[in-house]
């Protein structure tokens, strides 16, 4: 159970060519890309509004920058395992070299809850904003198709839509982007690009439009006083912000998983994790900003769309539609880089033995884990079509947590382990920011409801389950003899 991968056997798969393993064809600037494809959607959006009028006001850009502070924690420690160890898997990776393989088992189910569920929540988010911008042309898709058996939807317009059969819209965009990861990652990274630069652009649009009507007075308090409740304004207020906002930058972990798939990872992994946090945390501080500045924050207390909200106080009306398909494209790359980061996590697992070889499948054109992308397909279309995934965000912030806080642990056992490895990025002040990663990391986790640990509690027991039957039994470390890699797995 607590047999390790080497360093030299990492190497050695991350140097594979050939039929059967991944193409290297993501540059410095796709993986940037694909770090903002994933950190920029409902956070951004929604999440804004909610922590300015119930924690921290004004004062929520402060909110955005501590949160981007525990990320970097993180995010440091990321960059050093993903230039270092340049294979699939993130965390699942980077536990298997440091911790062993039980821990590498944890940490990769664990992940699915961060990117396949997700991918999921993040879908049903898309299909709403789909169905308001149909409504407003009177496009009305049948609603026992729109909305799943067990949910209430309500439009902008007030409609209400009562439990339906299935979400297809939901389901719609998940086969397609789908369908998109496996023709190639070449072709998804230019798809994600394109996203990319068309949701940045209307963000910069809404922080230039918007920076000229900004009303000072929104700004006073800009840190309103504390109600008595810890988390109700003032300084407390801030911090609880932060932990609320910080379901914003999850994804930027997410570069990681295509470390196998870069040109030059060594370099480009820390770039790509690091720079796409950067630029992100600048748009999302600005971004708010602006949004308090044009309307008052206690304004946006059950609001659910406040940048709309905010954009309507400018006059440029005619650009609200403009603004719901950048919000449908943030979504959409959301969802393309969860569900690719999914497929590479599970790739990687199958090809170590833990899981059936069918998740191993390389494309002989494509050379991308098709098999894997259809399952995935398929599990996160029943989750986005059928499943009531209002409470599902909380579980995608308590796995994602847990995946940071075993990563900063990694980083310190990897520099007692092996402190001679050729690092081409150190994380620097260790043991400083790693302590800090985990410090910040499981406080945030105690944040979160009990519910959350409680779900978190039984996918944990069926993934044991699943590795004691299966996993455990066929995995290729106990093929490996004194750190040498068997002669079957080089052929």
């Amino acid at each position: 159970m607590f047999h390790k991968k080497s360093i030299e056997q990492l190497m050695f798969e991350s140097n594979e060519t050939g039929e059967g393993t991944l193409k290297r064809s993501l540059s410095s600037i796709n993986l940037v890309a694909l770090g903002i494809g994933a950190i920029i959607g409902a956070g951004l959006f929604s999440l804004t509004g909610i922590a300015a009028a119930e924690n921290a006001g004004p004062a929520v850009t402060i909110s955005f920058a501590l949160a981007a502070f525990a990320c970097a924690f993180a995010g440091l420690c990321y960059a050093e395992f993903a230039s270092m160890i340049p294979v699939a898997g993130s965390a699942y990776t980077y536990s298997y070299a440091t911790m062993g393989e039980f821990m590498a088992w944890i940490i990769g189910w664990d992940l699915v809850l961060e990117y396949a569920l997700g991918a999921a929540t993040v879908a049903v988010s898309w299909s709403r904003y789909l169905l308001e911008l149909l409504h407003k042309y009177n496009i009305n898709l049948p609603h026992e198709f729109i909305v799943s058996p067990w949910e209430t939807m309500k439009l902008g317009d007030g409609t209400v839509i009562n439990g339906g059969i299935i979400n297809l819209p939901a389901i719609f965009i998940v086969s397609v982007l789908s369908l998109v990861l496996i023709r190639g990652t070449q072709g998804s990274a230019n798809m994600n690009n394109f996203l990319v630069i068309l949701k940045v652009t209307v963000v910069l649009i809404f922080i230039i439009l918007g920076w000229s009507h900004i009303n000072p007075d929104n700004y006073v308090p800009y840190i309103p006083e504390n109600t008595g409740k810890f988390e109700n304004f003032g300084w407390s207020g801030i911090s609880t912000g932060a932990a609320v906002v910080f379901f914003a930058f999850i994804g930027f972990d997410a570069v990681s998983t295509a470390a196998q798939e870069a040109k030059d990872p060594q370099k480009g992994m820390p770039i790509g994790i690091l720079g796409s946090l950067v630029v992100c945390t600048i748009l999302y501080v600005l971004f708010a900003h602006v949004m308090t500045g044009l309307v008052n924050y206690k304004d946006f207390a059950g609001d659910a769309k406040p940048a709309a909200t905010a954009f309507a106080m400018t006059g440029y009306t005619y650009l609200q539609d403009a603004l719901i398909i950048a919000i449908l494209a943030g979504y959409t790359s959301v969802i393309l880089v969860m569900l690719m980061g999914q497929s590479r996590v599970f790739f990687t697992m199958a090809k170590d033995g833990l899981l059936p070889k069918f998740f191993a499948a390389v494309h002989p054109s494509f050379r991308t884990p098709w098999k894997t992308n259809l399952f995935f397909l398929v599990f996160v279309s029943l989750f986005a079509g059928l499943v009531p995934v209002s409470d599902l965000g909380h579980m995608v912030s308590i796995g994602t947590l847990f995946a940071f806080t075993l990563v900063c642990i990694g980083i310190m056992v990897l520099r007692k382990s092996l402190p001679d490895v050729v690092r081409p990025f150190r994380t620097p002040w260790v043991p400083f920011v790693p302590v800090m990663g985990i410090i910040v990391c499981v406080y945030l986790m105690y944040t979160l409801p009990a519910e959350s640990w409680y779900r978190l509690g039984i996918w944990m027991a069926l993934g044991v389950i699943i590795y004691f039957i299966y996993g455990k039994k066929h995995s290729k470390v106990r093929e490996l003899r004194d750190g040498k890699i068997v002669e079957k797995d080089r052929e």
